[in-house]
C-alpha cells in the first residue's frame, strides 16, 4: 500500500513518541507499505521550527535527512494537488477544517492514490476513502 504520513505522524515515528500507536507503528513497520512524505511536510517543520512555539528539536535539514535515513520516500507537490485542496468538500459538523497543510495533504494523497494515515480528528470528516486514522 502507498501511504502519504501526515507531518504530525513522521515527527512521532522519527522521535519515537509515545502518541504513535500501535496501529500506526504496525503500518510503518510493514515491509509491504511504501511510506511518502510531502514537500507540504517539509514546509510545514520548517514553519514550525522558526516559531516560537515550536518544540522541535532538528533542523528543517536534519528532517528531510532523517526521512531519507527512515526510507520514506518524497513526493512533491503539483498544480493539481492545490486544485484539489480547493474541491474538498467538508461533511463534518461544526466548522470547516482549514489548516491548509491538512487540506493538501489529503488532496495529495487522493489525487497519486494514496493513503493519507494521520491521527487528526477532523480529516476524516472530508469522508475521503482514503484516510487511515491511526
Amino acid at each position: 500500500m502507498n501511504i502519504l504520513l501526515d507531518t504530525h505522524i513522521i515527527i512521532w515515528a522519527l522521535t519515537d513518541d509515545r502518541r504513535l500507536t500501535k496501529k500506526a507503528r504496525d503500518l510503518l513497520l510493514d515491509p509491504g507499505n511504501n511510506l511518502y512524505y510531502s514537500s507540504a511536510s517539509v514546509f510545514e517543520v520548517d514553519m514550525k521550527t522558526k516559531s516560537r512555539k515550536n518544540n522541535l528539536e532538528f533542523t528543517t535539514e536534519d528532517f528531510v535527512e532523517m526521512c531519507h535515513e527512515a526510507g520514506y520516500i518524497p513526493s512533491s507537490l503539483k498544480e493539481s494537488h492545490l486544485i484539489a485542496a480547493n474541491k474538498l468538500v467538508w461533511e463534518g459538523k461544526g466548522e470547516e477544517h482549514k489548516e491548509p497543510f491538512d487540506r493538501i495533504l489529503l488532496a495529495q494523497a487522493i489525487t497519486e492514490n494514496m493513503r493519507l494515515m494521520t491521527s487528526d480528528e477532523k480529516i476524516p470528516n472530508f469522508k475521503q476513502n482514503c484516510v487511515i486514522k491511526v
